[in-house]
């Protein structure tokens, strides 16, 4: 099942998508299927209707967490050893931005650049789950860019200003609920050209047991957003770019680049 979270003008709405690509059809729900069960109004509006604009599938109540590393080719195409247990780093919620919202450059960085992810999307108030009864807190799963200035995370030390300012995650196009996470193609392309390809099944650590572990650290609340990490091949971003992350199953989400004068 796709879930979206849209507008036509006022407040955001949720609904069910459903249809072929290019002939989606949002049936609208009666509430935010994070806390009040799928039920449709009747109510239906095609993708394609002027002035229906879709926004990111959620906004974190709580927080994201972000995985650092989680691909052995993009640590070493830093330098970077594998870590031993999951390196975590918090985004705050005013980074999400939705499908085809800009991204837009920071005047402190000249490095910015894309990485494509998989994001997991929490259910349930999630503390000390096992592994095993982990997919069970998870509601589903969207598309992330966890974009990153780069020459500032070298530089600060610590990812906070690099990983955390306006407009670095983007997240859409939808959430897709009951997908299994463990083999999925992961890919960005700028303008076109594709820079990153991986699958999950490459991840040093598999969606379960992250889960699992941040669920010690954190408590995982209800709308909760985890990035799983990026695969190899992440680049810089300049003003004018389009850069698009895919992820099989979910589906591409596009946004625009712009460095504002």
């Amino acid at each position: 099942m796709r879930i979206a979270r849209f507008t036509t003008g006022g407040d955001p709405r949720y609904a069910v998508v459903e249809g072929e690509a290019g002939a989606e059809v949002l049936h609208v729900l009666t509430g935010d299927p994070i806390y009040t069960p799928v039920q449709k109004t009747g109510e239906q509006v095609p993708l394609t209707d002027d002035g229906m604009r879709l926004l990111a599938p959620v906004i974190p109540r709580s927080k994201i967490v972000g995985v650092g590393r989680n691909y052995a080719a993009h640590a070493r195409e830093h330098g970077n050893d594998v870590p031993a247990s999951p390196l975590l780093f918090l985004k705050p919620n005013t980074a999400v931005i939705g499908p085809d919202d800009p991204i837009v450059l920071p005047d402190f960085s000249q490095q910015v650049e894309h990485e494509a992810e998989l994001a997991v999307v929490i259910g349930r108030i999630t503390k000390n789950v096992s592994p095993e009864q982990a997919l069970h807190h998870v509601l589903g799963y969207t598309v992330a860019n966890d974009v990153t200035a780069r020459d500032i995370q070298r530089t600060d030390g610590q990812w906070t200003r690099a990983k955390g300012f306006d407009t670095s995650c983007p997240l859409g196009p939808w959430l897709v609920m009951g997908l299994d996470p463990d083999d999925l193609a992961v890919s960005a392309r700028v303008n076109g050209e594709t820079r990153q390809h991986a699958r999950t099944s490459d991840m040093v650590f598999d969606v379960p047991f992250l889960v699992s572990y941040i669920s010690e650290v954190f408590t995982l609340l209800p709308g909760d957003v985890i990035l799983t990490g990026t695969p190899a091949g992440v680049g810089r971003l300049e003003h004018g770019d389009r850069v698009e992350v895919e992820v099989e199953g979910i589906g591409v989400l596009m946004n625009p680049v712009v460095r504002r004068s």
